[in-house]
């Protein structure tokens, strides 16, 4: 593993341990564009840096009570239907329409995002209620009803585009559920894990040849910086965290607009 990879794989796991997601749209171009890497080995490998990176992330999340289980295992889970009907729709349209397509989606999500945080708001936030309560048992049908149809989405839109979800389950569990920043960020990691080790599984299936030496080493790193970055993240205002993942997207937004028009 070359030097200059080591400060790109720390910063993957920083992203990602702050602001719950873009792990994978940063580590699948570095693969292949700078570590030489084919476009299926890539994936594979990036898979496995996310894994392990999100759940390096989770563990302090966790400790700190920030994951929300109930949500986060219900979106992996509907998230997952929704990806197989995704995937079946973005068979029958163009590659470069569908790259269009997600680069002005994600410019749409970063203005919601930003907007949010960059408008006071007078009302005291409140606490979404949980999707089941154990004492005494109680289910909020009311809160499921908008996980189902929340994960619902986010999975259409993960398959339909192909790419792992954090862009968009983050903003889903805070415009759509009301999430905290803090709450998001650390329930998106626990469906990131789920859903990358399922993907994982099913691309094992498959012949890969998978660099070891560089996607261990890679995941180390990734992993230490998601841990430094997950304290990061809890320290941070809701406001600055909520801008950074606006950020984040629309340069991504913008990176996939030049490559498609150049």
């Amino acid at each position: 593993m070359t030097w200059w990879l080591v400060p790109l794989a720390v910063v993957v796991g920083l992203v990602m341990g702050a602001l719950g997601g873009g792990g994978a749209i940063i580590t699948v171009p570095v693969l292949v564009y700078l570590a030489g890497q084919s476009p299926s080995a890539a994936m594979v490998g990036s898979l496995i840096v996310v894994s392990v990176t999100a759940t390096a992330g989770l563990v302090g999340h966790w400790r700190a009570g920030h994951v929300r289980a109930p949500e986060g295992v219900a979106f992996s889970a509907l998230g997952a239907l929704g990806a197989v009907g995704g995937s079946l729709l973005s068979m029958q349209m163009d590659g470069d329409v569908l790259m269009m397509l997600f680069a002005v989606l994600l410019l749409l999500v970063a203005s919601l995002m930003a907007k949010k945080f960059l408008r006071p708001s007078r009302k005291e936030p409140r606490t979404p209620p949980h999707m089941v309560h154990l004492d005494p048992l109680r289910v909020d049908w009311p809160q499921v009803a908008l996980v189902f149809a929340a994960a619902t989405v986010v999975g259409l839109l993960t398959g339909f585009f192909g790419v792992g979800g954090g862009f968009a389950i983050v903003p889903a569990l805070v415009m759509v559920l009301g999430f905290s920043m803090q709450h998001a960020v650390a329930t998106s990691l626990l469906v990131i894990v789920l859903n990358s080790l399922v993907a994982l599984a099913t691309r094992l299936t498959a012949a890969v040849d998978v660099d070891w030496v560089l996607i261990g080493s890679f995941s180390a790193l990734a992993a230490a910086g998601a841990i430094a970055g997950g304290r990061l993240g809890r320290r941070l205002p809701a406001r600055t965290l909520g801008l950074g993942f606006a950020g984040l997207l629309a340069v991504t937004s913008l990176a996939i607009l030049a490559q498609s028009l150049l």
